[in-house]
C-alpha cells in the first residue's frame, strides 16, 4: 500500500520488480497507473528451495510472471527454469546476464594467505541449493591423496550444524575449517588465501561468487548448470553430482600449482571484461520496446 501510493505522486514510464517480494506492490502499481510490468527473475522458488518449496511463493511468482509485460532471466538457465515451470511465453522472456563490477581493490590482487599450503574454499550460502555436502565429500576424498590441503567452508545457513558432525565423521579435523558468516573485508582475507573456489550448487541462477574469486586471481570450478557458466570460459566446469571429476581436477591442480597459477591469471583478465555497462543497455533496450 505505501509503494501504491508513493507511485500515485510520480510520472513514471516502466515498472520494475525484482523477484517474488516485490510482486504483489508492483502489480498493484501496474493496475493503477497502466504502465508496463518488467519482472526481473534472479531466482525461482525451485532454485531456493532445491525443490519444490513454499506453494505461496509458487503462487505470488507465477502471478508476477503472469502480469509482467517482459520477464528478465539472469541466464538461460534461469529462462528455461521459468518458462518449463512457469508456462512464461517466450515472446516476453528476455536474458540479461548479471556481471560484476572489479573495482581498484581487486585488481590490486595482494596475496596475504593464511595457510602455505595449498587452500580450497566454499564461499556461500550454507544450504541445499549451493551443494555443500557435496564439497565435504569432495574434501574427504581429496585429504585421504593430500592430507596437507586445507579446506574452507565460509558462511553461515541451515545445513552449517549437519557439516559441522560430517566433516568430524569423516576426521578431517582441523584442515576443514568454518568460519560462520562474513563481513566484506573478512571475505577479501579468505579470497587472498585461496587457491581454488568450488561452486558445488544443485541449482544456481546465476552466481557472483565465482566472479568475486576469479577477480582475486582464484582458480573456480563451478556447475555446469550455474549461469555464470554460461559468461566464463577460463574455469572449470563440473556437474554439480559428479563428485569423481571434482576429484580428479583438484587432484590434477594440487599436483601442478602452474596450471592454478595459469588459468587464474586467465580467469582474472576475463572478468575484469564482464562489466555492467552490456546489461544496462540490454534493459534500456527492454524499456524502449515497451515505450513503442
Amino acid at each position: 500500500m505505501r509503494a501504491f501510493r508513493i507511485a500515485q505522486d510520480l510520472d513514471f514510464d516502466v515498472v520494475h520488480a525484482h523477484d517474488w517480494l516485490t510482486v504483489p506492490a508492483a502489480v498493484m502499481v501496474q493496475r493503477m497507473s497502466g504502465k508496463p510490468l518488467v519482472l526481473h527473475v534472479h531466482a525461482t522458488e525451485f532454485d531456493r528451495a532445491g525443490g519444490w518449496g513454499d506453494e505461496r511463493i509458487h503462487r505470488i511468482e507465477w502471478a508476477g510472471m503472469e502480469a509482467a509485460d517482459r520477464v528478465i532471466a539472469v541466464s538461460n538457465y534461469t529462462a528455461e527454469m521459468v518458462h518449463s515451470r512457469y508456462s512464461v511465453d517466450t515472446g516476453k522472456l528476455r536474458v540479461v546476464h548479471n556481471a560484476y563490477e572489479a573495482t581498484k581493490e581487486y585488481r590490486e590482487v595482494r596475496p596475504r594467505r593464511l595457510f602455505k599450503d595449498p587452500t580450497v574454499l566454499f564461499l556461500g550460502r550454507i544450504t541445499l541449493q549451493k551443494g555443500p555436502d557435496y564439497f565435504l565429500e569432495v574434501a574427504s576424498r581429496i585429504h585421504d591423496k593430500h592430507p596437507e590441503v586445507h579446506f574452507i567452508m565460509a558462511g553461515g545457513g541451515d545445513m552449517m550444524n549437519k557439516m559441522i558432525h560430517r566433516s568430524a565423521s569423516h576426521r578431517l579435523r582441523n584442515r576443514f575449517l568454518f568460519t560462520g558468516f562474513l563481513n566484506h573485508k573478512q571475505v577479501q582475507l579468505i579470497l587472498r588465501s585461496s587457491d581454488i573456489f568450488v561452486m558445488p550448487s544443485i541449482s544456481e541462477p546465476f552466481g557472483i561468487a565465482p566472479l568475486e574469486a576469479m577477480a582475486r586471481g582464484v582458480l573456480a570450478i563451478i556447475s555446469k548448470n550455474a549461469g555464470v557458466a554460461e559468461v566464463v570460459k577460463n574455469a572449470y566446469k563440473i556437474d554439480f553430482w559428479d563428485i569423481d571429476k571434482m576429484v580428479e581436477t583438484i587432484d590434477r591442480l594440487i599436483s601442478h600449482p602452474e596450471e592454478v597459477r595459469r588459468i587464474a591469471r586467465e580467469g582474472a583478465k576475463e572478468v575484469h571484461r564482464i562489466e555492467w555497462d552490456i546489461a544496462v543497455e540490454k534493459i534500456i533496450k527492454i524499456y524502449k520496446e515497451l515505450s513503442c
